[in-house]
């Protein structure tokens, strides 16, 4: 490896490279404080690796943040795992990766454990009725928020619309329509390259240039792992693919292809390929799939899920876990309920987080050569753009299953959009939805509080109406 050699005033106090054993710690810490969504976590990692610890440079956190925005998959996680892979090189990702989503793993199985056991009793039904409201608030807001990050000229704005319109009346999946943006943003690139400029994502503007223990030992030459190598290449494709593949393999030759745990294990490693622009955008087509496609789950089932998701540490994209175990409860064929919720929550995690190690053990040594790739970064941005979209069809497939109690399809072929019976319409979920986004939008309540004060709400609400 070519050595660099760094600003003296810049490595001065550097502190030692971290021992595994403080890593682990660090890394430990960091899963547990989780909370808050990937700004909230990639904000906690900055604090704690760049601003107190000096683990890793403020340029390099950013150029490794901007790699891990380009894979699909929860870029938090797969960011810890990314400087966890430079620090102890695999094992360091490995523990890294692992921590960040083991806590929010277990809490979510608890979850949903008390979820199938005790979903009916009345205050539970009650809770979970005020939940809802405020997951719905929850998910305007994201829209919001995306969409100003993202919807930066009218091309992107068509980008999302056409997106929009792609999932709720025309029902495309969602991969096509991940296709067909990111083709749209490599060509724009060619004809118009100024309507598809990325912005500074995360990076904000005039960050302090600092070094880290990272930066020393690229340095030094410490960090062969790092360097491009099609043998290195070629031993990670032979060891992770089957690693994350093959389980799914081995329950299709146990079980056969139209078995739950095959469908599960096909679809969401599918899912995980495509997971682009977070949870939000990814769960409506998970909701429209295992709802209507694979009859796994309710729609009031995925809004659940979602809201204790919003609750538990790790990646958003949990809520994939809850999936998995209440289908699988569901559908157990002779196993005992709770042991099949149990292997198909580990199932789904399993084939969801396996290929973010994939994509970190594999990319990580070429990012260098992906920085400043302006193709690579129009078709990003197409992508954002039409997850907007999608993000705006999840908001509104949330709204019409929250608000009212009758959603119908209307069209003609399975071709058309889901509307609802205006006279089934529940004023009591409206009132909650409406007060939950004037608290987030109107007043800037936290997510947390919102949800907390909707489910004490909806209990109060159900008792005084007598439902």
């Amino acid at each position: 490896m070519q050595k660099a050699t760094l600003p003296g005033p810049m490595t001065d106090n550097l502190p030692d490279k971290p021992s595994f054993a403080q890593a682990f710690k660090v890394w430990g810490k960091i899963g547990l404080l989780s909370f808050g969504g990937p700004a909230g976590q990639i904000a906690l990692m900055h604090k704690e690796l760049v601003e107190e610890r000096r683990w890793i440079g403020e340029e390099r956190f950013l150029h490794a943040l901007n790699y891990c925005m380009l894979l699909p998959g929860p870029e938090a996680q797969q960011l810890a795992t990314y400087i966890g892979w430079l620090l102890h090189r695999t094992w360091g990702g490995l523990i890294a990766g692992i921590l960040f989503v083991l806590p929010g793993a277990l809490v979510m199985l608890g979850l949903s454990t008390l979820y199938v056991l005790y979903r009916e009793v009345p205050l539970v039904n009650a809770l979970f009725f005020g939940i809802k409201a405020a997951v719905l608030a929850v998910v305007v807001e994201a829209t919001l928020r995306i969409g100003r990050r993202a919807l930066k000229n009218r091309a992107m704005k068509v980008v999302a619309v056409m997106a929009f319109l792609g999932i709720y009346v025309l029902h495309l999946p969602f991969p096509l329509i991940i296709l067909a943006a990111g083709l749209t943003g490599w060509l724009g690139h060619r004809w118009a390259p100024a309507l598809f400029t990325a912005g500074k994502g995360h990076a904000g503007k005039g960050a302090p240039d600092t070094l880290g223990v990272v930066d020393a030992m690229f340095a030094r030459g410490e960090l062969d792992h790092a360097l491009p190598s099609r043998r290195r290449a070629v031993r990670v494709l032979a060891i992770w693919l089957p690693i994350w593949l093959g389980p799914v393999l081995l329950l299709w030759l146990a079980t056969g292809p139209s078995s739950i745990w095959t469908q599960m294990g096909t679809f969401f490693s599918g899912m995980a390929v495509v997971t682009f622009g977070g949870a939000y955008a990814v769960l409506a087509y998970v909701a429209q799939a295992v709802v209507t496609g694979f009859g796994w789950l309710q729609p009031g089932n995925m809004i659940d899920g979602l809201g204790l998701a919003e609750t538990t540490p790790g990646p958003l994209i949990m809520v994939l876990q809850f999936v998995g175990f209440v289908a699988a409860y569901r559908h157990a064929g002779g196993l005992d309920p709770l042991l099949a919720g149990i292997l198909g929550a580990a199932l789904t995690t399993w084939v969801t987080f396996a290929p973010c190690f994939l994509w970190i053990f594999l990319g990580g040594p070429y990012v260098e050569a992906l920085r400043g790739n302006k193709a690579i970064s129009a078709a990003l941005t197409a992508i954002t753009a039409a997850v907007v979209g999608v993000i705006m069809n999840l908001a509104l497939w949330f709204a019409l299953h929250v608000i009212f109690r009758e959603v119908s399809r209307v069209g003609i072929a399975g071709i058309g959009p889901d509307l609802p019976n205006l006279a089934s319409v529940d004023w009591r979920a409206a009132l909650l939805a409406a007060a939950a986004m004037i608290a987030m939008l109107r007043f800037k309540i936290g997510m947390i509080p919102t949800l907390a004060a909707c489910a004490l709400a909806g209990i109060v609400l159900l008792q005084l109406t007598g439902a």
